[in-house]
Formats: C-alpha cells, structure tokens, sequence
C-alpha cells in the first residue's frame, strides 16, 4: 500500500509506537486520525504532527465502533486501520484476574472489535489494509510476563487468521511483531534495551512492509532466526530460554534498590 491520500487509524497514538506511525504516515502523505485513550495528550500530539484527533477506549468496543464510525463520517473513507494500542502488566499465574483481563481486552479483543468493525465497510469498497501490532513475544515469548506473552501470541494468531480469509477478498493485513524499541514499556526490562531501536527507526521499517504487503513485521535480526530454531528444536529453545530467563531476571534484581 503506498500511503498518499489513504486514511489511516493509529490508536495508541499519544506516544511511543503510535506516536511515531502516525507521524511518518503524515509524512507519508496520508490523512491521519490519531487516538488514544489519553485524550489530552493525544490531542496535542495529533495537532504538532497535522493528525485529526479522536479519542477512544480500545478495550470498549463501543468506543471502537464509535472511533469508525467517526472517520467515515468525516473523512468519508477507512483505508488502513492500525491497531497498535498495547498494554504490559502482571507477572506469572498468580496476577488478578482483573489484570488478566485487562491485559486481553486490550491485546486481543481490540484487535477483534478493530476488524469487526472496520471490515464491512472495506469489503464494501473492495480494498483496504489491517495493521496489527503484536510483538516478537507472539512469535517467541516474554519471559517478565506470561499475561504479556499470551496475549501476543493471540494477537498474532488472530492476525493470521485474518489474512488467511480475507485476502482474495481485497483485505491486505500485516502483524507488527518488533522486539525493544525504546518507549515507556521497556523501562524495567534491561535486557530489551541493549538492543533496543527508536520509534522511528520501526515506522521506517513499517512503511517498507506496508508497500510490500508484507504479512510479518520484524524490527531485529535475531527475531526469525530465534523463530526458526524454536520450530526446530522445542525442547532446545525451551532450555535456552529458561537459562535467558534466570539471566534477564538477575539483571532485573540486580539494578532493584535494597530494602
């Protein structure tokens, strides 16, 4: 998809991924409609980078069916919808359930409405593209965060499953998988940012794949070969990670004040 004089969404906007897709969107040449659930930011953020600003709640659906509803009102078209908002919380089985829930309406679900949503009015028209962030924990794991890793790997499944059936019906749908990029949810993750890349570096890499209609979206080269090497060995990877894991988590104490 060449973006000039598409409509674009980006949620999850106001900052980070989302701040950086837009902006390089607008830059592209696109009508950009920003949103977020942080309407204040959002809305100054949209301002500086010449986006129309909507605000919405991506684990309501209402407020999703709204967001649509808003944008082929004003702008008369949806053209690409990115579904970027994401969230990171809790640790292991014995994080409440309301954060488990949390957690999946906003990684998975929002990406439900998102399509449930956009889609009928797409199919109408013959053509139109889902961009799906999920994250490289969808195609390996989170080793911080099983709520984390579930979701994602949810995410990208359902991202598959939308290609696989609407494809020959004119849908085009890439999944973002990235590993660290340097936004506010790699702050206490150290062994993320050794590696970690800018914001802006992954809506260059995103603008590529969006020409290509490219399904899977990576940001790291060590992402597929990891893949790969899970696919082929499971049990070995499964060791690997379990020692990666002890190692991420000394580094994580170790830069934890005592007391």
């Amino acid at each position: 998809m060449k973006l000039r004089d598409h409509v674009a969404v980006v949620t999850g906007a106001a900052s980070g991924i989302g701040l950086a897709l837009a902006t390089r969107f607008v830059e592209e040449g696109a009508r950009v409609v920003a949103s977020d659930l942080n309407a204040e930011a959002g809305a100054q953020k949209a301002g500086e980078i010449g986006a129309r600003f909507v605000a919405a709640n991506v684990a309501n659906e209402e407020d999703v069916a709204r967001l649509v509803q808003d944008v082929l009102r004003n702008e008369g078209r949806l053209d690409l919808f990115c579904s970027n908002a994401g969230i990171a919380v809790g640790t292991d089985e014995t994080t409440p359930d309301k954060q488990w829930r949390l957690i999946y309406d906003v990684n998975v679900q929002s990406h439900v409405y998102a399509a449930r949503h956009v889609l009928p009015h797409m199919l109408e028209q013959g053509s139109g593209y889902l961009l799906n962030t999920a994250s490289a924990a969808g195609l390996l794991t989170e080793v911080h965060s099983a709520p984390y890793a579930v979701t994602k790997h949810a995410a990208l499944a359902f991202a598959e499953w939308l290609s696989i059936a609407y494809f020959d019906r004119g849908i085009r749908v890439s999944c973002l998988c990235p590993e660290g990029v340097w936004t506010p949810m790699i702050e206490n993750a150290r062994s993320l940012q050794k590696t970690a890349i800018q914001p802006e570096a992954l809506a260059e890499i995103v603008v590529g794949a969006l020409d290509e209609e490219r399904f899977l979206i990576t940001t790291h080269p060590t992402t597929l070969p990891a893949f790969e090497a899970k696919a082929r060995d499971y049990e070995g990877w499964l060791a690997w990670m379990r020692k990666h894991r002890a190692r991420a988590l000394q580094m994580q104490e170790a830069l934890e004040p005592p007391g």
